[in-house]
């Protein structure tokens, strides 16, 4: 398909770690409220402003390869 196997490793975890965290699969979530003491409902309104910074931050790797590979092209320059 043309993509960097290190540029959709590092796609591939941010997705993970953004199921982790969100309804209706979180495990993340689940466990953070049952620690706190307070419901899924309440940890989930706590963690909006962190989801939209996640989905921003994904979208970014995802459409501009450059922001993710800089290093990795630095450290290989052969390929």
């Amino acid at each position: 398909m043309g993509m960097d196997p290190v540029h959709f490793g590092i796609m591939l975890l941010l997705n993970l770690s953004i199921g982790l965290c969100t309804p209706p699969v979180g495990t993340a979530l689940f466990v953070g409220s049952a620690v706190g003491k307070i419901s899924i409902e309440r940890a989930t309104r706590g963690c909006i402003p962190f989801y939209i910074s996640m989905l921003i931050t994904l979208m970014l790797v995802t459409y501009i390869p450059a922001i993710t590979m800089t290093i990795p092209n630095w450290l290989m320059p052969g390929k």
